[in-house]
């Protein structure tokens, strides 16, 4: 039997999580460098696996089957296509640079309500978590994804509501009720679009006798599984409400401004860059991969929701007063170009919302873990508090621009080639959906560099006069994620030619071609 990878590769952080928590109390750096150990040999295995990964290959690779519940026909089934392999190393750059973010977060706190924090547990719920995101995102399984895509919602929960941003304008009462307040929030919408996913995967069994998706695939194939329209349609919703929820796509996305805003940046980060994209990732294999005509049948409504997305997320970034919130409402907006990608129905608006996963992830992480280290030093997140940064810590303010300038797409950097595929890809198909997705360019660089000019120019404030500028721990966050922005910028390669075969398969599954563009012929 051939080693399983992509099990080693889930089940090592998991490990480490257990190691993690059994660390002694009084031991809080030693727990800290073995979650950072952990982590690490997560990178390296998930290298390994996007390393064997074959673009001109079959569909899954480094597949494993086992019988798990075999009475109920659920397998332990795995195997990794491009968006996963994609997605999967996505996971595995950003914790390390997550848990050495967030490497004094949960240290012991004197306070009248709260007076010690659990540092092993932090850190070993963030291992736990990026377990069960690798897992989702190489699950082959529909019942094994449902159990993992609920039960992330667990260590999440209390990321949130037990670790939450000590940059609080309130008391320390009225900073606990924001953040059970923001985690229940999350847990409360996350299971209500579980519930209703697992009634469509009871459906699915029923209609397709198999949770595996090679066997459906397969009884698809050969004709053996007939669908009623209407019986696909309603699946298709039960699935695509709960990745909605997950994504967040509006009107289903008003947890996410209060889970970021009350989480430590590096958790936010979490949420936002690896989390959220379970459910982005999940339409693309699930929604579009098994229903296939009702994905079709609801494109009109889902770009139309997307297309909400992009300019009312945009729309209330410019407004915000606070600086995670702003960053929050400005993945709603991106988020919303990842939607109108995937159901554009096109080569260049898939391929071009897989790299938004990735680039998304990898931009938002630099900007907010960033902006985390600026209002650690200030203890606020409200913009107003801010001002002058840049001549009392240059660095941070430059690192702070170009996370900014990424997020923003501008050329050069990561996320422009993926928002240019997006919008290349939707104009193709849908032109007056092209020209208002548009205006979210125009909106993100009016909240990118507003919030810019408001923190870090003009006169320097007495409260930030004696601000620090970056320390070594923090440019070891900083510089590498700029670094791999630039490298994603200007050679996108290593990432197109991996997920351009997975965007051929499931173009494939919706039969779909791209619009061939009309050439008048020459008189």
């Amino acid at each position: 039997m051939s080693f399983p990878l992509l099990t080693a590769t889930a089940a090592l952080p998991a490990i480490g999580a257990i190691a993690t928590a059994a660390v002694p109390a009084a031991r809080r750096t030693a727990a800290k460098w073995l979650a950072l150990l952990f982590s690490l040999g997560t990178l390296v295995l998930a290298a390994v696996v996007f390393l064997r990964f074959e673009p001109g290959g079959d569909r899954y690779q480094l597949t494993e089957s086992r019988a798990w519940i075999a009475d109920f026909g659920v397998r332990y089934e795995l195997g990794v296509d491009g968006i996963g392999a994609a997605l999967l190393g996505l996971t595995a750059l950003l914790i390390p640079f997550v848990i050495v973010a967030a490497w004094h977060d949960a240290d012991p706190l004197e306070t009248k309500s709260t007076r010690w924090r659990p540092t092993q547990g932090f850190f070993a719920l963030i291992l736990m978590v990026e377990a069960m995101v690798i897992l989702s995102f190489v699950a082959t399984d529909v019942f094994l994804f449902y159990i993992l895509f609920e039960a992330m919602l667990i260590p999440m929960y209390f990321l949130i509501g037990g670790f939450g941003d000590r940059a609080h304008a309130g008391s320390d009462e009225s900073a606990a009720t924001q953040r059970s307040y923001a985690a229940v929030k999350f847990l409360l919408y996350n299971l209500a679009g579980g519930l209703i996913m697992l009634a469509a995967v009871i459906g699915l069994y029923v209609v397709a006798g198999s949770f595996s998706l090679s066997e459906i695939a397969e009884a698809r194939a050969n004709g053996s599984l007939e669908m009623a329209t209407s019986t696909e349609r309603w699946l298709f919703l039960g699935f695509f409400f709960a990745f909605a929820v997950k994504a967040p796509l509006w009107p289903l996305h008003t947890w996410l401004p209060n889970a970021m805003g009350e989480a430590t940046a590096p958790v936010a980060v979490l949420i936002t860059a690896i989390v959220d994209k379970v459910g982005t990732f999940a339409m693309l294999r699930f929604c579009l991969g098994l229903f296939p005509e009702a994905s079709k049948w609801a494109t009109p409504v889902v770009i139309t929701l997307a297309l909400i997305s992009i300019v009312y997320g945009a729309l209330l970034a410019v407004g915000q007063r606070d600086i995670k919130r702003l960053i929050a409402y400005a993945s709603i907006s991106h988020f919303g170009f990842i939607v109108l990608g995937i159901f554009a129905m096109t080569s260049q608006g898939q391929s071009g919302a897989t790299l938004y996963m990735v680039n998304h992830g990898i931009s938002t992480a630099a900007l907010l873990l960033v902006a985390g280290f600026l209002i650690t030093r200030r203890g606020s997140r409200l913009i107003a508090d801010y001002g002058g940064v840049q001549k009392v810590a240059p660095v941070l303010a430059g690192t702070f621009l170009i996370g900014g300038l990424a997020t923003l797409s501008l050329p050069g950097l990561a996320p422009f080639v993926s928002e240019f595929l997006v919008l290349v890809g939707t104009f193709s198909a849908y032109p007056v959906a092209g020209i208002i997705a548009t205006s979210g360019i125009v909106l993100a660089a009016l909240y990118v560099l507003v919030l810019y000019q408001r923190t870090m120019t003009g006169p320097v404030q007495e409260s930030v006069r004696s601000m620090p500028d970056l320390r070594a721990r923090e440019l070891a966050v900083a510089v590498p994620l700029i670094a791999v922005l630039i490298f994603l910028g200007v050679f996108p390669k290593p990432l197109t030619e991996v997920v351009n075969p997975a965007v051929e398969h499931t173009m494939s599954d919706v039969q779909k071609k791209d619009p061939q563009p009309e050439v008048e012929a020459a008189k």
